[in-house]
């Protein structure tokens, strides 16, 4: 299962192939983003999270999709300016995807598989859902739109501070 996690292709916002497996990561906090959400103000504490833990081992990874009100309508160029000019995100960003349905990115699809929502449902029901990997892709965890990504900085903090032999 890690293999399959990590071996996911990505495609960053500059165009460039990547993997999973390049943000390999004690924690790491994978979101699915748009410019023209009321939810957008929580790139400011997403970046927050980066500055204050990225050192100690966890990455922020922002992933655009326009599936919720269409509320990313914009280029990944556009995207990418929008974000650092509006937040100063220099946490990695990604080529919009999608999250849901026939054409749902692969990791969205892993995620979703291994923390389903409320009731077992696999869908994702608006931007910025969260999805917190540890334990080296073996625990993953699933947060609502409404929660802050601040609220979780203690689950952050624990998930850094554990040693391997833990």
């Amino acid at each position: 299962m890690l293999n399959q996690l990590f071996s996911i292709p990505l495609l960053n916002i500059h165009g460039e192939t990547k993997s999973m497996g390049d943000f390999m990561a004690k924690a790491i906090l994978v979101v699915n983003t748009a410019s023209e959400c009321g939810f957008t103000p929580q790139y400011q504490e997403l970046e927050q999270l980066w500055q204050r833990y990225s050192a100690q081992g966890l990455m922020v990874l922002g992933f655009p999709c326009n599936q919720f009100g269409q509320q990313e309508k914009g280029s990944n160029q556009e995207i990418e300016a929008f974000c650092q000019l509006n937040y100063g995100v220099s946490f990695p960003m990604f080529a919009k995807v999608e999250v849901n349905g026939s054409d749902a990115h692969p990791l969205f699809r892993y995620l979703k598989s291994q923390a389903p929502g409320l009731l077992g449902h696999q869908a994702i029901k608006w931007n910025f859902t969260k999805f917190l990997i540890s334990d080296e892709g073996r625990r993953v965890e699933r947060f609502a739109p409404v929660t802050k990504p601040l609220t979780l900085e203690d689950k952050i903090v624990r998930i850094l501070t554990v040693s391997p032999t833990d």
